[in-house]
């Protein structure tokens, strides 16, 4: 017979299975259930919502690293390079933040920011906008920054993650993510839905930038028309299904700016 303190009720052990991977809630409580590693799976998805801003940034530099190594960065030499430097002149340190802003060598129209400050925006995307477009671009990029979305997203998707071993921490430091994992989380984070409170929120903080830095502020209504023209789905853009509709976004903007 075990002591009473390490005995657990039916509903304490379904909640640690829950957040183990989860067990179905008429399956019988037998040995297929491993106690130690379930308490140890709830450990870390409690750790994982609790991350401080440090420790968030070693997982976004990790992720960073591994982005730069899968694609091709524009150098300083580069046309592409040299045009985001240009447009990005000032911004290393800007509205406290410690800002990393590259462009790569990508066909896509796209762009992404994380919390650490990295800000990457795609070749295709400078090829279809104006100056002061790409600069509503990086407003709206430093701007998911700035407002924590990105952190917010990392933090929901190693909470999520936690039990399956995303990231094994030593010594109760913070760990690092598995590379096998590294292409998963990037998505979890970065490109899986947007919601319409943060679009509106980068949005917002876009217009302000342009104004700020007296850019063409009606640069972001020409932006977002243009990504409106190219569309979703097939033959369109698909990372726009899951962003609220530009439409809507150029819309409000343009009453802002009436």
């Amino acid at each position: 017979m075990k002591n009473d303190d390490t005995l657990l009720t039916r509903r304490q052990i379904m909640v640690i299975a829950a957040l183990a991977g989860g067990i179905s809630a008429s399956a019988p409580l037998h040995a297929q259930f491993n106690l130690k590693k379930g308490l140890g799976a709830a450990g870390k998805v409690a750790k994982a919502g609790s991350y401080n801003d440090e420790e968030m940034a070693v997982y976004f530099d990790q992720m960073a690293a591994d982005m730069d190594g899968r694609n091709p960065v524009a150098g300083p030499n580069d046309p592409y390079g040299k045009r985001i430097s240009g447009l990005s002149k000032g911004l290393k340190n800007h509205d406290g933040l410690d800002l990393d802003i590259k462009a790569y060598l990508v066909r896509d129209v796209n762009a992404f920011a994380m919390a650490n400050g990295t800000i990457r925006v795609f070749a295709g995307l400078m090829d279809e906008f104006t100056d002061d477009e790409i600069r509503y671009v990086i407003g709206h990029e430093i701007g998911h920054v700035k407002e924590g979305h990105t952190k917010k997203r990392m933090q929901g998707a190693l909470q999520k993650e936690a039990a399956f071993g995303v990231a094994d921490a030593a010594g109760g430091k913070v760990g690092k993510i598995a590379n096998s994992k590294l292409g998963k989380l990037f998505g979890d984070v970065i490109s899986s839905q947007h919601s319409q409170k943060h679009e509106k929120e980068a949005d917002d903080y876009a217009m302000a930038f342009m104004k700020q830095k007296q850019y063409e502020p009606m640069a972001c209504v020409t932006a977002l028309d243009k990504l409106a023209g190219m569309g979703g789905g097939s033959g369109g853009l698909p990372w726009l299904q899951t962003h609220p509709s530009p439409e809507a976004r150029a819309k409000r903007m343009r009453k802002q700016l009436a």
